[in-house]
C-alpha cells in the first residue's frame, strides 16, 4: 500500500520464515510485505496458521532458530534492518520502543516473580526509573486496564489472577513504556466484551496520545473494522488482499476476504439467517503448493488457478489482490440482468 508521501516507521518487505520439521521443511511465511505509519493501525487477519504472529514474531527476535529460520527478506525500523540485530540489540527495543502483547499469558508472565517484579522490571530497564516510580508506573498502567485493587494486587502472583485479568497484566506491561509500535496478538480473546472495549479505547487513547502504530492481530473482523487502517489478509503464509479498511469492507477482491466476511454475522441479515463458511481446510504448508494455495477450497476456482501461483495486483481503489479472478468482477459477471 502507498505510503501517503510519508516515509513509514516499519518497512518489512519480502519476509519468509521456514521451520524445519520431521515432516520437511514447513514454509510459514511466504514473501510478506507491508508498511507501518506512525499514528495508524494495521490490522493483519487470516485463520489460524496463516503466519500471522510468526511474521511478527521474525521480526522482534522471537523465532526459536533452529528450527525455525528466517530466509529472506528485510524489516526496515530507524534505519536499521531488525532481521540483521543481535539478540543484545534486539533486547533495547523488544518492551520498549517496540512491544508486543501475546495471546497466552501464562507463556508471557513468570510464575515464580511476583506481578511487581515483572511489571517494573520492564519501566526500570527501559526508562531508568527508580523501584518506587516504576512501582507507582505499574499501579498506574494496572488500574488503566481495568484491576480493581491495584496497589495491593500488584504484589500477587500471577496464579493469584483469572484469565482475563493475567492478559491485563500482560497488556499493561507492554503499554508501560509508551512504545512507538505495538503489536497485538489476539489482546482482548480472554477478555468480556466489558473489559475488550476498555482495552480496545485504551489502545486508541494511546495512539492519539503518542502517535503509537499499532498492529492488530486478530480473528475478529469487528475489532478490524473499529480500529484499522489498512487490513492485511494472509493466507497460507501469504499476503493475499490488502486495502484499505472500508474497501475490504465494502469492496473485497479476493475469494478468501469474501469468504471470512461472509462466516461471520450481520446485524442486518433477517433472524435465522444462514452463515457461508469457508469449506475445507488450509494447505499442509510442508508440501509443495502447485498453483494457487486457495485453489481446493475457492468456490470461484477455473482451472488455469491450479497452474498459476497468482501475484499481488493493485485494483483502482487501490486494493492488493493475489487472484486471477477479480471477486467484483465474477459477482458483477454473475449478477442478474437489471429490467428496464
Amino acid at each position: 500500500m502507498g505510503t501517503g508521501g510519508r516515509r513509514p516507521l516499519l518497512e518489512v518487505r519480502d519476509l519468509t520464515v521456514e521451520f524445519r520439521t520431521d515432516d520437511g521443511v514447513f514454509k510459514a511465511v511466504r514473501g510478506v510485505d507491508f508498511d507501518l505509519k506512525a499514528g495508524e493501525t494495521l490490522g493483519i487477519v487470516g485463520e489460524s496458521g496463516s503466519g500471522k504472529s510468526v511474521t511478527n514474531l521474525a521480526m522482534l527476535g522471537l523465532i526459536p532458530q533452529p528450527p525455525g529460520k528466517i530466509t529472506a527478506g528485510y524489516a526496515m525500523y530507524g534505519g536499521y534492518d531488525l532481521l540483521q540485530m543481535t539478540d543484545r540489540e534486539l533486547s533495547t527495543i523488544r518492551g520498549n520502543r517496540i512491544a508486543m502483547i501475546f495471546q497466552d499469558p501464562m507463556t508471557t508472565l513468570n510464575p515464580f516473580l511476583t506481578i511487581d517484579e515483572q511489571l517494573t522490571e520492564v519501566t526500570r530497564k527501559h526508562l531508568g526509573l527508580s523501584y518506587n516510580d516504576a512501582l507507582d508506573r505499574a499501579v498506574e498502567m494496572l488500574e488503566k486496564v481495568g484491576i480493581p485493587g491495584a496497589r495491593r494486587r500488584v504484589f500477587n502472583y500471577p496464579h493469584e489472577f483469572s484469565g482475563g485479568m493475567r492478559q491485563r497484566v500482560v497488556i499493561a506491561m507492554a503499554l508501560s513504556c509508551n512504545p512507538e509500535i505495538l503489536i497485538a496478538d489476539e489482546p482482548t480473546t480472554a477478555l468480556d466484551v466489558t473489559i475488550q472495549a476498555q482495552i480496545l479505547e485504551l489502545m486508541q487513547q494511546l495512539q492519539e496520545e503518542h502517535n503509537t502504530a499499532i498492529v492488530m492481530i486478530t480473528h475478529d473482523l469487528g475489532v478490524i473494522a473499529n480500529m484499522a487502517n489498512d487490513v492485511l489478509v494472509m493466507y497460507a503464509g501469504r499476503k493475499v488482499e490488502q486495502a484499505k479498511v472500508n474497501d475490504l469492507f465494502n469492496d473485497p477482491r479476493h475469494p478468501y476476504t469474501l469468504g471470512l466476511l461472509n462466516s461471520i454475522p450481520r446485524i442486518d441479515e433477517h433472524v435465522g439467517a444462514q452463515l457461508t463458511p469457508v469449506t475445507g481446510q488450509p494447505p499442509d504448508m510442508s508440501q509443495s503448493i502447485p498453483g494457487c494455495s486457495f485453489y481446493p477450497r475457492c468456490p470461484y476456482r477455473i482451472d488455469k488457478c491450479q497452474e498459476v501461483d497468482p501475484p499481488l495486483v493493485q485494483v483502482d481503489t487501490g486494493t492488493l489482490h493475489a487472484c486471477i479472478r477479480d471477486v467484483k468482477n465474477i459477482e458483477t459477471a454473475n449478477a442478474p440482468a437489471q429490467s428496464t
